[in-house]
């Protein structure tokens, strides 16, 4: 096994390191959420972690860890005899982002139960973390149903597995730890909720610091036994410090102003519901317990609060998390009580840094994927050569407004979403099948009538029915996939015009809005001037795409077959990385096509390549004014898609959009 990095050998990211740390002494606060780009120490700190917490007593033989002071009555495993126990560090599970549900939550043997009645049952990665860690790197990666498995399972402390009318329950009380690039897409508000804590980290702009992480991380790298036995003291403390806090935790009081202060506090930043109230008083409790005190002061309300309250304020995908610390300091100090202190004495700040003096959310870049996003300078601003009208600066889009759905036609085997029609795992019962592989999804009726022909062949004697391998129905089911959505927006001089632009942007900005709403991956080409690139590759965050958007460049010619031959250049990459995403190519434009020689035959050409290739697409007509050359029509016509002009967008009329792409199919 290999030694992991010490916890305390960590550089900087207080806040992360304490967020943890205030996880290990109260489980209760549940779980954090760490949020940041790429190498900034999220998945090392959360592996370091799990050295430090303390040693568990389990049940020997118990496949569950149950304790042996009080095991869990309901124990797949159980009734336990009192006696045999056994210690053992606790366990960190890591959750691999293409697990399936029985790998989660463990899986029934439907034969056995059928046939025997036996509750057959082979544990899954919640079983394995119950009194331990759970941690699942690339959260927002992870499937919606998986992640609504996990968050249930770590609100209740237990797992339920239902098998048609076959159940299973354990105990599953773990900390839930999770780590994500905000650049590959967001968390749903509501799964963001549901996380306890949540942490924003990015790499130290200090050369002194950024030195200091290299020497260890090649230190570590040449001895990792030798460098983890340097640091040994300093972990030894902190493993005396949570356990010492975890003890002290029940006496810790919650004084009357202190609670005064949470709701405040809570009301005065407009959080959803009553969870970020209960997430806050355990938060400032574990930090009073944490810098060895038993009552709860203001200092501890206060880093509760930009532990606790950033995630939950979040109204749409393109919020960037954060808190106004002005706006939270004249709360505290308006709503202070007898019972929350002045917050003058800091507390020890202790081996994983304390309240005081920390760098706070704010001070991170703000939305990571907004950072990251944008183009750099002069990316993509030079004046084209060979353009017409000159370059103008950005638009701000307009208002985005709620659109109707653009399904792709057809059945589809695509990832989990709420877009297009699509075989899944979840959802409505449309057929049968003998399994392929494992069986999940059981099929009862279609069983007991493939079963009922051979029982008297099998010599059935008695009340059961007698089910073999072979009788096994694996359910089909009917659902919702997500898509690739491409956008392909023109740029170029004729859609200069600030209103007209502006408009394309909050057209644009409402489908962007959509496709995060329906769990879509999205992508952007965008061509001008002499030339189209690849604005934004495919990605799940939307942010990316909307802040691509905001500063996207306009001016110049039309290469229109350039924008279009691009955008046939990213599917076919794509459907290499991922076949069974089927994508939907929205393209943005007035029709026209300038510049090189026959521009307008080149673009019917490339536009042609997407009809052979039955890709679904829609044409949103840019074109304004009382004279209109219909131009965006026959590129549609071309494409084997559909035009929508900007006004129809809104209206009722889109919902006929899937219709006329079928019809427009089958005609031709």
């Amino acid at each position: 096994m290999s030694t992991p990095y010490p916890f305390t050998a960590l550089v900087g990211q207080e806040d992360l390191r304490l967020a943890l740390l205030l996880n290990a002494v109260s489980p209760a606060v549940g779980g954090v959420l760490v949020r940041g780009e790429k190498g900034t120490a999220k998945s090392t700190a959360v592996r370091a972690l799990s050295a430090l917490m303390p040693t568990v007593d389990v049940v020997s033989g118990c496949r569950f860890s149950c304790d042996p002071d009080s095991p869990d009555p309901g124990c797949p495993d159980g009734p336990h005899e009192p006696g045999a126990f056994a210690s053992r560090p606790a366990r960190m599970v890591e959750l691999p982002v293409g697990a399936s549900e029985d790998r989660l939550v463990g899986a029934l043997d439907i034969e056995r139960a059928l046939s025997e009645g036996v509750k057959a049952f082979e544990p899954g990665l919640l079983a394995q973390a119950h009194r331990g860690i759970l941690y699942v790197d690339e959260v927002n990666l992870l499937h919606d149903h998986l992640v609504d498995l996990l968050l249930d399972a770590a609100a209740m402390g237990a797992s339920y597995v239902e098998r048609e009318g076959v159940s299973v329950r354990h105990a599953a009380r773990f900390l839930l730890v999770g780590t994500m690039n905000p650049e590959e897409g967001e968390l749903r508000p509501q799964l963001l909720d549901r996380f306890g804590l949540t942490v924003e980290v990015s790499a130290s702009r200090e050369p002194g610091q950024r030195v200091e992480v290299v020497r260890r991380r090649l230190a570590y790298d040449d001895d990792p036994a030798g460098f983890a036995a340097r640091w040994t003291d300093e972990e030894a403390a902190v493993r005396a410090r949570i356990a010492a806090a975890r003890e002290l935790l029940p006496s810790v009081r919650l004084g009357d102003g202190a609670l005064r202060q949470i709701a405040a506090t809570c009301a005065a930043f407009e959080v959803d519901g009553m969870r970020a109230d209960i997430v806050m008083a355990r938060t400032a409790t574990a930090l009073a317990a944490w810098a060895g005190r038993t009552d709860v002061l203001a200092e501890d309300v206060r880093q509760a609060a930009l532990l606790a309250l950033p995630h939950r304020r979040r109204r749409n995908p393109f919020d960037t998390p954060g808190l106004d610390e002005d706006k939270l300091d004249e709360t505290l100090e308006e709503f202070g009580g007898q019972d929350a202190g002045d917050g003058d004495d800091d507390p020890d700040p202790g081996p994983g840094g304390g309240p005081g003096g920390q760098p706070e959310p704010d001070d991170a870049p703000q939305g990571d994927g907004d950072t990251a996003a944008r183009p750099e300078a002069g990316e993509g601003g030079e004046p084209q050569p060979s353009g017409g009208a000159g370059e103008q600066s950005p638009v701000r889009a307009a208002e985005p407004f709620r659109t109707k759905v653009l399904s792709v036609p057809g059945l589809g085997d695509g990832a989990a979403g709420r877009r297009s029609r699509a075989r899944t795992e979840h959802g409505r019962t449309t057929g049968a099948r003998r399994p392929r592989g494992a069986l999940t999804k059981l099929h009862l009726a279609a069983t007991v009538q493939a079963a009922a022909p051979h029982q008297r062949a099998r010599g059935r004697s008695g009340p059961g029915l007698v089910v073999r391998r072979d009788d096994l129905r694996q359910a089909t089911r009917e659902g919702r996939e997500g898509n690739l959505v491409l956008f392909v927006v023109d740029a170029s001089g004729s859609m200069a015009a600030r209103q007209r632009m502006s408009a394309v942007k909050g057209a644009v900005l409402s489908l962007l809005l959509d496709a995060y709403q329906r769990r879509d991956k999205v992508g952007l080409v965008t061509f001008r001037g002499s030339a189209a690139e690849v604005a934004l590759p495919p990605t799940s965050s939307v942010d990316a795409a909307a802040a691509r958007l905001e500063t996207l460049p306009i001016g110049g010619r039309t290469p229109l077959a350039a924008g279009l031959l691009k955008a046939h250049e990213v599917l076919r990459v794509e459907r290499l990385r991922d076949p069974a995403r089927r994508p939907l190519v929205v393209v943005v434009t007035d029709g026209r096509a300038t510049g090189g020689p026959e521009p307008v035959a080149l673009a019917g050409r490339a536009a042609r390549l997407f009809a052979a290739e039955g890709t679904a697409s829609v044409v949103v007509d840019s074109e304004s004014g009382p004279v209109r050359l219909g131009l965006a029509g026959r590129l549609a016509d071309e494409l084997g898609g559909t035009a929508v002009t900007l006004d129809e967008l809104r209206a009722d009329s889109i919902a006929g959009l899937v219709k006329d792409v079928q019809g427009s199919r089958r005609a031709a």
